[in-house]
């Protein structure tokens, strides 16, 4: 399988991105579409979600990141609200087990208190739990998640620690310490689906140098080939890290499809990236 996915479309094995976070955005314009409810697409969406896990797997992506519920989605109408909820703990329920067959560890970003329902909070720590050892591919699923929030709350443990003595500096490393997963890498990938060009409050201080990728697929359509087109996307960039490159200007292109690409496209061999607080 994994073969056949790189040929296809072109995916140097050697250049893969270790992280890809993804946006899945999108499912209540696909309902829309069909004359569906907004339910209908959040159900369509997880088997586009399995899909691309597979993918990734057979890409050879180690970390891959997807907002699943941001901290702004309880504005959202109440029954969608709901359902959301309740469909996060029956997919847990479903798919924990196959993901830790497939060596999927499965692990959680985002705030845990209230208003999350307890349950689901104990179906999160078992899904980490059954899949704590597996290290053929990390899996996190951002929940209740909001990337303001994080640094905030990073923030709020930086400054008690050093109040209380236990931090003697704060730098870049202190604070990377304390956001809700500190052995989470850098983001290479960011992709998001539906056309939107937004970030959304997503991964701000891990994606600081990712490359980002908007795709016009609406998340239920998106699968293991898109995932890798948009791995092809992202060879074909330059990546700087800060530095300069003498070269001659070429103008953007587009992903094969109808997705659209952010970013310039140059040299295929990047520049080692520069120390970071945290990650590869």
């Amino acid at each position: 399988m994994e073969g056949p996915l790189l040929a296809q479309h072109g995916v140097d094995p050697a250049r893969v991105p270790g992280h890809v976070a993804i946006i899945m955005d999108g499912n209540g314009r696909w309902a829309n579409q069909r004359g569906l409810s907004r339910n209908a697409g959040h159900e369509a969406g997880e088997r586009a979600l399995l899909d691309t896990v597979e993918g990734a797997l057979a890409l050879g992506i180690r970390d891959v990141t997807v907002y699943a519920f941001s901290t702004e989605n309880w504005r959202r109408p109440p029954s969608e609200v709901r359902f959301l909820l309740g469909f996060n703990e029956s997919l847990l329920v479903r798919r924990a087990q196959e993901l830790h067959e497939q060596g999927v560890r499965v692990r959680f970003i985002g705030r845990r208190g209230r208003p999350v329902p307890r349950r689901l909070v104990n179906l999160m720590e078992s899904t980490e739990a059954l899949t704590r050892d597996d290290r053929r591919m990390t899996l996190r699923v951002a929940f209740n998640y909001g990337g303001r929030s994080e640094l905030a709350d990073a923030a709020a443990r930086v400054a008690a620690d050093h109040a209380a003595g236990r931090l003697a500096k704060v730098d870049e490393d202190a604070v990377a310490t304390r956001l809700y997963d500190p052995d989470m890498p850098d983001v290479d990938l960011l992709v998001r689906t539906s056309g939107e060009q937004r970030v959304s409050n997503y991964l701000l201080w891990q994606a600081a140098y990712a490359e980002l990728v908007f795709t016009a697929t609406l998340w239920p359509d998106f699968d293991r080939h898109e995932l890798a087109r948009c791995v092809a996307a992202y060879q074909a960039r330059d990546r700087r890290f800060g530095g300069a490159v003498d070269a001659p200007a070429v103008l953007p292109t587009e992903l094969p499809t109808d997705g659209e690409v952010e970013g310039e496209v140059g040299p295929t061999s990047p520049p080692p990236p520069p120390p970071r607080g945290r990650g590869r």
